[in-house]
């Protein structure tokens, strides 16, 4: 029972084909329910973790724990149920073609009375607003089916309009709700179009009914039947509630703070761990069928040699797919828990079916961890690194191992005098990873200050004693720089062992969250914000970010990327600066230690390289303004934002790609040079004589 609401009160008599669950792009551009798979539907094949079926009594018991935890809200109240509302409507219908005005309004625009009621009703377990805002989902979800009946027709031999609208708020009409659905369909048609081949009106026929099938199976789940139209058990009837009604109220807590099916967390654990366990194919559902999309570097699919791009999926251990969702596909490849799983795979052009016997085993996303290059220089070489994450792996491998064996073997390239960190695409990560990569350029010192909701706080320290680089050092950010990124850059400008160079902030992330994305054990998978971190200096990058001592704008300058774009991000603040580190954190019995070992190598601020950003942004400023490439680019950045909009918000609409030879690149180079001759003319003017 739900308060005196039955669950089965969902089960809506349906009994056309239904479907699947929706996407994210990236940690940077957010989607609703029914976004992303219109564009591309495609999904690494490794697995999921096991989380327990979820039922009501889930919920206050996530809940309670969520307060506990969480840095300042501790109780339902009004304006976590005015979030949640809200939140639920955008999952729902992020787009804006399945709801009303009218309806949307009647949770958008709640008095403050009913909002107070509802919170009342939550925190006694009675969920029946979120019961009645899901039977409208239900009934939309119903209108819109009937609306796209004999669509197909309409478009099928129009050719898509360039330029479809994107819309701020709700229909007021069914008529501009029909629009809205013609359109997204038109967008699918439009992506299908450039890369399959659409020159026959049958093939351009099974891409509008790829699209219907696709929408009426993602549809489905709030329909709660499956693919073939029968109602789900009432257990996972209970399950999808619970989910869906955490997954909103931990969202309200702040934008950070969220509750996560057991395949979004594989995801999020095989992001921040940089690595899975698969066969190494990446699958996407086209008009004729499931395709190979990609095959991951270094897979027993890769080096098979015989699985294609673009080939079909035709079988699995024999098993025909004939008939198969493309949902059943990837249950059907998440249940083959042996060693080995034999592929049937259909080539472009041929009839004939391939088997390829392809082993699971561990996979490590090499790719997606550093790069690195160097640039010969006067007096030796100007090392390179890209980092893209702070990771800890099995095996051993981490950021800090790969940064130190990367400086390493740059030193055994030449002689290197100077380095370029590139953290311009680093979304953060593990926090501690942050803290030895900031440990590997000054020796002992704070590198985090946590405070947490109780105002209690935590040192986070470099015990390295000493150094491992102390080559002049740029770090290259932009604005999708973020987290863990954000405290080294911030650590290393604060103790002026570092210049920032690129957009003129960092993404503005600052707060801390405790997860159980990676515990091996956890059967419920959620984050929580349970503080704000700080640098040594006490300055929180929370909304403002990390401010570069030398601007040169990225790619990512002229779009609204920031957590002040987020939805309810928290408030920036300020500690006392922790430069002298007074060990008060520490356990009296231990202090002593700290004080014999650690405070006499304690890291001091530099003040050499912030004595001379001014006349090193003079010089980088002009050589921007003597160089086309940039003043090209300036002028792009004008365009972009002429034609933005409330909607692009942490949103790009253009692939971006970083190198260690683009623009930004080769500018942080020259400032690298000018921080070496600076050195040099520093030595001469000291000794008089040539430091070489």
């Amino acid at each position: 029972m739900w308060s005196g609401c039955r669950i089965s009160s969902f089960a809506v008599g349906y009994s056309d084909r239904k479907w699947g669950v929706g996407a994210m792009l990236g940690s940077w551009v957010r989607w609703g329910f029914f976004s992303l798979w219109l564009l591309s539907t495609s999904l690494l094949f490794g697995g999921a973790l096991p989380q327990e079926r979820l039922r009501l009594e889930t919920i206050p018991s996530v809940m309670t724990k969520l307060f506990s935890y969480h840095i300042s809200v501790k109780e339902f109240t009004p304006e976590m149920v005015k979030r949640a509302f809200k939140i639920s409507l955008e999952h729902f219908d992020a787009e804006k073609q399945y709801l009303l005005a009218s309806e949307a309004a009647l949770y958008e625009e709640a008095s403050d009375e009913v909002l107070q009621q509802a919170a009342q009703r939550l925190t006694t377990g009675n969920y029946q607003d979120f019961v009645h805002m899901y039977t409208l989902f239900q009934q939309a979800v119903i209108r819109a089916q009937k609306m796209r009946q004999g669509m197909i027709q309409e478009v099928v031999g129009v050719s898509p309009p360039l330029l479809i609208e994107s819309y701020q708020s709700y229909a007021v009409s069914s008529k501009d709700l029909r629009i809205r659905q013609c359109q997204n369909m038109q967008r699918f048609f439009d992506f299908h179009s450039k890369h399959t081949d659409l020159s026959t009106v049958e093939r351009r026929t099974a891409v509008y009914a790829l699209y219907e099938d696709k929408a009426r199976r993602q549809e489905y789940r709030y329909l709660f039947v499956d693919a073939n139209g029968r109602p789900f058990s009432q257990e996972f009837v209970e399950h999808l509630f619970a989910l869906r009604v955490l997954k909103a109220l931990a969202k309200s807590l702040d934008t950070h703070t969220a509750f996560y099916s057991s395949e979004e967390a594989y995801q999020m654990r095989t992001g921040l761990e940089k690595q899975f366990e698969g066969v190494g194919i990446v699958l996407s559902e086209g008009i004729d069928g499931v395709m190979i999309a990609d095959l991951i570097e270094g897979s027993s699919a890769q080096e098979s040699g015989m699985v294609q791009v673009n080939d079909l999926l035709v079988e699995i251990d024999g098993q025909s797919l004939q008939g198969y969702s493309f949902e059943e596909v990837l249950e059907v490849l998440k249940k083959k828990d042996q060693g080995e799983i034999l592929l049937g795979l259909k080539r472009a052009g041929s009839s004939k079916i391939q088997r390829v016997l392809l082993s699971k085993r561990p996979i490590v996303m090499q790719e997606e961890r550093i790069r690195v290059g160097y640039q010969p220089c006067e007096g030796g070489i100007i090392g390179k690194i890209a980092l893209y994450s702070f990771y800890e792996m099995a095996g051993g491998h981490s950021s800090e191992k790969d940064l130190k064996e990367a400086i390493q073997g740059l030193k055994q390239k030449g002689n290197l005098v100077g380095l370029v960190l590139d953290l311009r695409e680093n979304s953060g990560g593990f926090l501690s990873q942050a803290v030895k990569v900031s440990g590997l350029f000054i020796s002992n010192g704070v590198v985090v200050i946590a405070k947490y909701g109780n105002g209690e706080k935590h040192y986070l320290r470099s015990l390295t004693g000493h150094p491992f680089c102390s080559l002049p050092l740029v770090i290259l950010t932009s604005k999708m720089s973020a987290s863990a990124s954000e405290i080294v850059a911030q650590t290393l400008q604060d103790y002026g062992v570092a210049l920032i160079v690129g957009d003129e902030r960092t993404f503005g992330k600052g707060s801390i969250q405790y997860q159980t994305i990676t515990d091996q054990s956890a059967k419920l998978f959620f984050k929580v914000t349970v503080g704000r971190y700080y640098s040594v200096a006490g300055k929180s990058t929370q909304i403002e970010g990390v401010v570069a001592d030398i601007v040169i704008p990225t790619q990512f300058a002229p779009y609204q990327i920031g957590e002040k774009y987020l939805e309810y991000p928290l408030s920036q603040d300020r500690v006392e600066p922790a430069f002298q580190d007074t060990l008060s954190d520490l356990d009296p019995r231990h202090r002593h230690l700290f004080q014999e070992h650690y405070l006499p190598a304690l890291q001091r601020e530099v003040v050499f390289w912030k004595e001379r950003v001014s006349e090193l942004r003079d010089r980088s400023q002009q050589r921007l303004l003597e160089n086309r490439a940039f003043q090209t680019l300036f002028r792009e950045h004008e365009v972009i934002r002429q034609r933005q909009n409330p909607w692009s918000v942490n949103r790009v609409d253009a692939p971006i790609q970083t190198s260690l030879s683009d623009l930004q690149m080769q500018e942080a180079v020259h400032v690298v040079e000018d921080m070496l001759s600076m050195q040099r003319d520093s030595a001469l003017s000291l000794t008089g004589t040539d430091p070489t």
